[in-house]
């Protein structure tokens, strides 16, 4: 119950998207009922390298409006879960491919996802997929030579504020969409924060172009 009151408690704070992680070997997996959200608090399903069939039985519980992969998916991978969606007629979320980055990022990557993808992802490269809990080096965005709209995450906590501040007034977050946060925020695996998460989202969502996710 602890649970579904902290969703409930988070989505109050009217999040452009709330996430859900289906990876049975996270802290964070979910296993559970989302409760009815708010009108415009969007769902994300966020997958690591799982079967589509998988994708597609989720997609049928819960409709998400985004799918997060967040693995080593495939332009084929993604081409095949485009069409299974497609020929099951449930509702097509918007597509997000997950690129993780430590000290240096080779943009020419993400050419061959650009049709098939609606927003890129940039993470931390570390010992799991995902909620490593520290940040990357920024600045390696200004290099960015694609024009899809990207979501910044990894590690991102209050201690960042200033230094997101710093960033959306930088080059490097022309395409910025989102700011995904997570870990920083938890109280234990899965349960957050919600004083915190009220404090970031009362600094950081001044610039219109920045929406912001919780995972």
């Amino acid at each position: 119950m602890k649970y579904q009151d902290n969703i409930n408690a988070v989505a109050s704070l009217q999040p452009d998207y709330l996430g859900f992680i289906f990876h049975k070997s996270s802290p964070r997996n979910f296993d559970g009922i989302i409760p009815k959200l708010p009108e415009k608090v969007e769902k994300v399903g966020v997958f690591v390298d799982m079967p589509i069939k998988v994708i597609i039985e989720k997609l049928n519980l819960y409709h998400f409006d985004m799918l997060q992969l967040h693995g080593k998916e495939t332009t084929t991978y993604i081409k095949d879960l485009i069409k299974c969606i497609t020929d099951s007629g449930v509702k097509f979320p918007q597509i997000t491919k997950v690129f993780s980055i430590k000290d240096k990022f080779d943009f020419s990557v993400l050419e061959p996802y650009e049709s098939i993808c609606d927003y890129f992802l940039f993470d931390t490269k570390g010992k799991h997929p995902g909620g490593n809990g520290y940040t990357f080096n920024w600045n390696i965005l200004n290099n960015y030579t694609s024009t899809k709209p990207f979501i910044l995450s990894g590690g991102i906590g209050l201690d960042q504020i200033d230094k997101l501040k710093e960033f959306q007034n930088s080059k490097a977050s022309k395409y910025c969409y989102a700011i995904d946060v997570n870990s920083k925020f938890e109280i234990e695996p899965g349960l957050k924060n919600i004083e915190e998460l009220k404090n970031f989202k009362n600094n950081i969502c001044h610039v219109e172009h920045n929406r912001d996710i919780s995972s």
